[in-house]
């Protein structure tokens, strides 16, 4: 039997959302961490993989992540980098997402970072495009973990989660169909 529901990876984010009375509500966002919170509210259990900076972003978020009931016991503090952030401001065209994640702690995910026995003691492994695209070792690390995955016979759902504003279409193509030829759950 499975320890984990769900054992997600990726980059958590913190977010500064601009309100119209020009004060800044605080939020939480990140597309894997998503799929890991989901996955708690229904009743599974899920953990996470990522690492965070040793910042007031990173307490926030495993504060979030404890209150949600996911195990971080493959969070890792990086205390040379810091957690992404993201802000939200409106205009006539709608939400403006300005991002500082260049050089986050997540996006310096390497394969030696992966506990093979989490991923192997879950029912399914989720990562996404945007895992992939925040750095050549995060998408080097989606793919070992993947693997390993694999090798273990856990299911794997991934999202492929294209964004131009991290990656080419050129650059992100073989790197996304490489992950999509291996899920069992795709979404596009």
């Amino acid at each position: 039997m499975s320890r984990f529901d769900v054992v997600s990876l990726g980059e958590p984010l913190y977010e500064l959302n601009r309100q119209p009375d020009g004060n800044w509500l605080t939020g939480f966002g990140g597309d894997t961490l998503n799929v890991a919170i989901a996955t708690a509210r229904l009743g599974s259990k899920a953990a996470y993989v990522t690492r965070l900076g040793d910042d007031f972003f990173a307490d926030e978020l495993r504060a979030l992540m404890r209150q949600e009931a996911i195990d971080t016991s493959a969070v890792v503090t990086d205390a040379g980098a810091p957690t992404g952030v993201y802000f939200v401001t409106h205009g006539p065209s709608g939400h403006v997402f300005t991002y500082r994640r260049a050089g986050s702690a997540a996006s310096r995910m390497t394969p030696a970072d992966l506990d093979h026995g989490l991923i192997a003691a879950a029912r399914f492994f989720h990562a996404s495009g945007i895992s992939q695209a925040i750095s050549e070792t995060a998408a080097e690390t989606v793919a070992a973990a993947i693997s390993m995955a694999r090798k273990a016979g856990v299911g794997v759902s991934f999202d492929t989660n294209f964004r131009t504003r991290l990656w080419t279409a050129e650059k992100a193509r073989p790197v996304i169909e490489a992950a999509a030829a291996q899920a069992d759950i795709l979404k596009t």
